[in-house]
This record gives structure tokens, sequence and C-alpha cells, in this order.
């Protein structure tokens, strides 16, 4: 499928259109169709780079789609750093819903990390920069307001050097699935416990939580 293929299949733009009014988000036609259009190169891509394991496009309006834009709430600032962001997510449909905030997409995948540049590309994301790299091996220019992860374990984040990439204050946001009983060492961070949010996904009969780590 096609990216216009989706645009003018009407059941995506009315999935889309009813999963962001039930999170509180009024999409403008434009941001609208370049949700849509992003998904249509996803599903294109997918079919030949194995993307992401969702292999059904309406299915991705729920999971990739409204998954990543169900934290909008939770943003921070202006500057918004993606870690292990796969192909775009949540970076880019956040990005598409924040024109004024800047975005860094990190990942070590080479083939993900193309993708997301020719996204960026074709899609006239000017506020958005894929960077490949390793978590281990990455040295930003500056902090960030927001680091957000939807892929990488909480543990491996919380290892890494992410506390000396945040600005004070800002927000660490780490999107999970089932809630676990872990205890998350973040005293790098904050002397403030964790706070987990359960996020409602329209359409998506999942568990979905997100952990909360404000920097002082």
């Amino acid at each position: 499928m096609t990216a216009s293929e989706v645009i003018d299949d009407p059941r995506f733009a009315e999935r889309l259109a009813a999963g962001s009014g039930e999170l509180g988000l009024a999409l403008t036609p434009d941001r609208q169709a370049a949700l849509l259009r992003y998904l249509g190169m996803l599903a294109r891509w997918n079919r030949a780079y194995n993307l992401t394991a969702v292999r059904d496009p309406f299915e991705m309006v729920a999971k990739h789609l409204l998954d990543s834009l169900a934290i909008q709430p939770c943003l921070f600032g202006d500057t918004v750093l993606d870690i292990g962001t796969g192909a775009g997510l949540p970076g880019i449909p956040l990005a598409i819903l924040n024109p004024a905030r800047r975005f860094c997409l990190l990942d070590s995948n080479g083939k993900k990390v193309r993708f997301v540049r020719q996204a960026v590309l074709e899609l006239g994301l000017a506020n958005v920069e894929p960077t490949q790299s390793r978590m281990e091996t990455y040295r930003p220019q500056g902090k960030f307001s927001t680091i957000v992860s939807r892929a990488v374990a909480a543990d491996a984040i919380l290892r890494a050097p992410t506390a000396q990439w945040l600005a004070r204050p800002g927000r660490l946001l780490l999107m999970k699935g089932r809630q676990t009983d872990e205890a998350l060492d973040a005293s790098g961070f904050s002397a403030a416990a964790p706070k987990v949010h359960p996020l409602r996904v329209p359409f998506l009969d999942e568990t979905r939580h997100l952990i909360e780590i404000r920097s002082d």
C-alpha cells in the first residue's frame, strides 16, 4: 500500500480523526494528511526492509500513530530527543504535531535511519534531525527538554548517560506496555520517585503505561 492509497482510503482518515479526538487532539487537515502520508511510506518500506512487526497498515493507525500521539500532553520544553526511534516512532508523529519544537531522532540501525531521513525529506519536516548512533557513543551538542523512548528497555536508558543530556528542568518519558513492580534507579535525575501514568490508546486493546522521570 502506497502513501496515496492510504490517503485515498477513507477508513484511515476516519480512524485517525476519531482516535485523535478521543485523545483530545484537534488535527488540522495538513497535519492529518502528513500523518497518513507517513503511514503510507512506512507500510511501503516495511514490505522490503522489515521496519516494524506490524504488517497491516490499518492496525498501524492505533499501534503506531495514536500510540505515539498519546504522550503529547506530557512533552515539555522546546527540544525533544527520541532514543531508539526505529522507523521514527514516536518522534515523527509528534514532530508533525509540534512544528515549533525541535526533534532529534536517534537510532543505531542504518536501514531504519535511512527510512527516517527519507520520511523527513518527503514530509518536509524542518524540525527533525535523524541521527545514527549508539546510545553509548552519542554526544549531543546541547541538552534536551524532553527525552522519550518507546522501544528501549528502561534500565538500559537509565544506564546510558541520559541524565547528562537532559536539561534541568526536564522530562524523561519511557513508553511501556504492562506496568511492572520493578524498581527503577532514577537517582541520577531527581530525588523524586518516577511517576507511572496509565495510557488509554484508542482502538488499542493493549495495556500501555508512561513512566515519567523529572529532572530537578
